[in-house]
């Protein structure tokens, strides 16, 4: 009965189009009420438990952090400041969208703010050298999933408050699986560019290495920015929290100093990020509740024992939740996806002895999967609309193939290998 009311609330109320966050909350207020004895009270005591978690108010402040970097105009100094570095590598300036994509992503969190800031000022740049629109629109919505992995990532955060997994060592696990997915963006670009179409201008002007130190001593400030976000946690000196606000306040005076923000702007960029958090709040309020049903009525793991009846070893089972993933993909965003289906797939999949930081990182490459996946490809939607629709949805997800093959290549390497994941949080 409990599966029958979670499965049928789940297709009734998303399907009508209710908000996701009441729609889970309702459905766990009922299976509380019918099916867990009255025992409403121990929702509102996660609700409580979870609103007020220390860990949980670096969700905002890296929110507002990425706001500010894309309002005060850094991401073009950035941007002009690495061009020079990829002019004779084959895929030229292509590359540049993924470096700057990485770069911004280990000071913004979010897939969306990385995918609009490099955007915006990558696409009108490079359509102008006449590179192929839906391949420069290709690499810049691969490029933005990277801001869920890279840390500081808002995935990664919220997946370690909701689920009380070190968020430290959750960062630390997203850096090697980050480079490497960046470093395989790059090589998939220069052998793209060796054959096919052109999707590259002719360009026979000589590597000048003057504008490239030049450039590169330009971005100075980005690094020192991602030691106040980073460095202090890794070094122990401070919570993500604590690093979270230094990161505000230095990106406030990076913007304002070496940037273009004012105070309009400023105040603009709190506003965005209090109404995204104000979602994205709503969504964790419901799936606490929701969260707090299912594990009292144990249904993760009677669904174990389900499958293990069909036959099915662990790997089985990940192979099933990899699938579902996949599927739900398609429907939400990463982390309105994230936070409904952690409830079920988190005891699931550490009730099977996988590790609770290496399952983190494969949820977050899930959802970069479903970022770049139509039709609610988040990052597509974002770049067609920077494009003015030069490059529709359709051409912006063929583009995007590749990358997408990549990243669920990811999740198959570091499933046969999950020490590339776990080895570096091991010395936190």
């Amino acid at each position: 009965m409990s599966w029958l009311i979670l499965s049928t609330g789940l297709l009734t109320l998303l399907s009508s189009g209710a908000v996701l966050g009441a729609a889970l909350g309702l459905i766990g207020f009922i299976l509380l009420h019918f099916q867990g004895g009255g025992a409403t009270a121990l929702a509102i005591n996660s609700i409580w438990n979870l609103l007020t978690g220390f860990s949980l108010t670096a969700v905002p402040l890296f929110i507002f952090l990425g706001d500010i970097l894309l309002a005060s105009g850094v991401s073009t100094k950035v941007y002009n400041g690495l061009t020079p570095l990829f002019r004779r590598i084959p895929g030229k300036l292509l590359h540049t969208n993924i470096a700057v994509c990485t770069l911004f992503s280990a000071v913004s969190g979010s897939s969306s703010a990385t995918a609009a800031a490099i955007g915006s000022v990558g696409y009108p740049e490079l359509k102008k050298r006449g590179y192929s629109p839906s391949m420069v629109v290709g690499t810049l919505a691969a490029g933005g999933t990277l801001g869920l992995l890279i840390p500081p990532s808002l995935a990664l955060i919220i997946y370690g408050a909701t689920q009380n997994v070190s968020i430290g060592k959750l960062f630390l696990a997203g850096i090697i699986p980050g480079i490497m997915i960046s470093g395989a963006f790059f090589l998939w670009i220069m052998l793209r560019s060796r054959w096919g179409e052109a999707i590259t201008p002719e360009d026979d002007e000589p590597m000048d290495w003057s504008a490239v130190f030049k450039g590169l001593l330009q971005i100075w400030p980005l690094p020192v920015l991602i030691f106040f976000v980073l460095g202090t946690i890794y070094m122990g000196v401070a919570t993500p929290t604590e690093a979270a606000s230094l990161g505000v306040v230095a990106s406030i005076m990076l913007g304002f100093v070496w940037g273009n923000l004012t105070w309009a702007q400023l105040w603009a960029a709190f506003i965005n990020g209090t109404i995204m958090f104000s979602a994205i709040a709503m969504i964790m309020l419901g799936t606490a509740i929701l969260s707090q049903a299912v594990s009292l009525l144990g249904l993760p793991r009677d669904a174990v024992a389900a499958i293990a009846d069909l036959g099915f070893n662990r790997y089985g089972v990940l192979l099933l939740i990899v699938l579902v993933y996949l599927v739900l993909g398609c429907f939400f965003d990463g982390i309105s996806l994230l936070l409904m289906t952690l409830p079920i797939t988190f005891p699931m999949v550490t009730s099977l002895g996988f590790d609770p930081i290496w399952f983190g990182v494969i949820v977050t490459l899930l959802m970069e999967v479903g970022m770049i996946t139509p039709p609610v490809g988040l990052n597509l939607f974002v770049l067609t609309s920077i494009t003015h629709n030069e490059v529709n949805v359709t051409d912006a997800a063929w583009a995007s193939l590749p990358y997408w093959l990549i990243i669920l290549g990811a999740v198959f390497i570091y499933t046969l290998f999950p020490w590339l994941v776990t080895w570096l949080p091991s010395f936190y």
